[in-house]
């Protein structure tokens, strides 16, 4: 397997048919995909330490993915995120971005604009 495929993408989303549907993308693309329900089970696996790239729900039961960007700026961990959201305006973008995040992509999302934004988080060339 190449370099791609040992670059994991890690989705953290309470929804699990989108969680399906975003694993079987990234794999079609060739990445290493891995899912979690929620930010707590992420930071208690092992991927966390090794995730290239974090797709991250935004409103989820327990930690938000806003609040996560937060612990992740105040831990100085340096994961990409890109953000999916049903629930966004331009100030919650806004405040997405602010705090960290690559991307905001509203939901439902495109499929070639997520594949950009995570290529563009891994600093990929299209």
């Amino acid at each position: 397997m190449g370099e791609r495929g040992t670059r994991v993408i890690s989705i953290v989303d309470d929804d699990a048919s989108l969680r399906r549907v975003l694993t079987n993308l990234f794999v079609r693309v060739g990445f290493r995909v891995e899912a979690f329900a929620s930010v707590e089970a992420f930071q208690n696996s092992i991927h966390a330490q090794n995730t290239a790239c974090l797709v991250l729900d935004l409103q989820m039961p327990g930690m938000s993915g806003l609040e996560f960007l937060g612990h992740l700026a105040a831990t100085r961990a340096r994961i990409p995120v890109v953000i999916l959201t049903a629930h966004g305006d331009e100030a919650i973008r806004r405040r997405c971005l602010e705090a960290g995040a690559m991307a905001v992509l509203p939901k439902p999302f495109d499929r070639h604009a997520l594949l950009d934004a995570v290529r563009m988080a891994l600093g990929e060339q299209r």
